[in-house]
């Protein structure tokens, strides 16, 4: 009854206060954000392990176990949920609710760190990431081609549509589904390596021994400064063919080509995509905490249509004998690199 009181003995000051909440009304509806779930980061804490060429026994054994019981001491652990495949060991750790999530992550940091020394040499170093509720995908986009394989569409993509979907406002990632990396594959030969008397670790260390590049100082003159740098030579399936393992009881020099088939491939041969008959790649886009799903698809759609066109001028720029001709040219790093991207834009 107070307000109605003060209403009837003062209109003024009603219609103020009735205006002044149709103002902030209209305010907030502009500037909320549409989201399907509140903006709450649950207490997860996830660790990640690679170690390549492991079986997912041999990881439990020396991995996962070992991550388990580092993690097992830290306050306020509700449950620790742990997986191990091939090549990999995941442990995913839920804290209470009334755990900071910033603290825990420090703890768990702080407990890796301490097995580091315990763990493989040949394994990667752990990640421990905190497990975000809006890091997930809210648009896929598919690339495909007709000329191209899954190869150069993940080169492709990573050197030309990646960085240009990350910069739109809202995006947080790109992530690319399905992709496949170069790779200097090498696949030996057991009767020709037993006959020479070599073995795998033999080529291990003949690759770990050659395949580098140092640098090799600063050479000054009374004019000029040059910097000076060991090259590896290795840039081509043929280079690697070429490299000495050892050297013969009669004098001969053992090259890898003689006991190995080298070839320029895939990185990973297990997972392909592909979509009606063609190779496919997946772009995913995570967008931003605070970023309206929505917008942010409209503008990736938006940057899709001038990547497109983009790629539609730079081929009716160029002769059609140019990517043609220069795509047989893969001896030289930067020549195939330029000649793939014309390739690309005719694809």
């Amino acid at each position: 009854m107070r307000l109605s009181d003060l209403s009837i003995r003062r209109p003024v000051l009603a219609v103020v206060m009735n205006l002044l909440l149709i103002v902030v009304g209209v305010m907030a509806f502009t500037r909320l954000t549409v989201r399907e779930l509140p903006d709450i980061d649950p207490p997860v804490v996830s660790v990640e392990v690679r170690y390549p060429g492991a079986s997912a026994a041999v990881v439990e054994t020396r991995i996962t176990q070992i991550v388990e019981d580092a993690l097992a001491g830290i306050e306020g652990i509700q449950t620790i949920e742990s997986r191990s495949v091939t090549g990999r060991a995941d442990v995913t750790v839920e804290f209470s609710l009334s755990r900071d999530i910033e603290a825990a992550a420090n703890d768990v940091r702080a407990a890796v760190s301490r097995i580091a020394d315990r763990l493989p040499v040949e394994a990667d170093p752990p990640e421990v990431e905190k497990v975000e509720s809006s890091a997930e995908v809210v648009m896929w986009l598919n690339l495909d081609s007709a000329t191209m394989d899954t190869l150069e569409l993940s080169d492709y993509a990573e050197r030309y549509l990646v960085d240009r979907l990350s910069s739109i406002d809202g995006v947080a990632q790109v992530r690319v589904g399905g992709q496949q990396r170069y790779a200097m594959r090498i696949w030996l030969d057991r009767v020709a390596l037993a006959a020479r008397g070599l073995t795998v670790g033999d080529v291990e260390n003949a690759l770990r021994r050659e395949n580098v590049e140092l640098p090799a100082g600063r050479l000054e003159s009374a004019q000029r400064d040059f910097t000076l740098r060991v090259d590896r030579g290795y840039a081509s399936a043929e280079d690697f063919a070429a490299m000495v393992l050892a050297k013969g009881a009669d004098g001969h020099l053992i090259r890898l080509g003689e006991v190995a088939r080298v070839e320029l491939a895939s990185a990973e041969r297990r997972a392909y995509f592909r979509g009606n008959g063609r190779p496919n790649i997946g772009l995913g886009v995570i967008k931003t905490s605070t970023a309206n799903a929505l917008d942010v698809a409209r503008a990736v759609r938006a940057g899709c249509l001038s990547c497109r066109t983009a790629c539609r001028r730079a081929r009716a720029s160029s002769s059609p004998s140019t990517p043609r001709s220069s795509s047989r040219r893969r001896s030289n790093g930067s020549t195939a690199r330029s000649s793939r991207r014309w390739c690309w834009c005719w694809g």
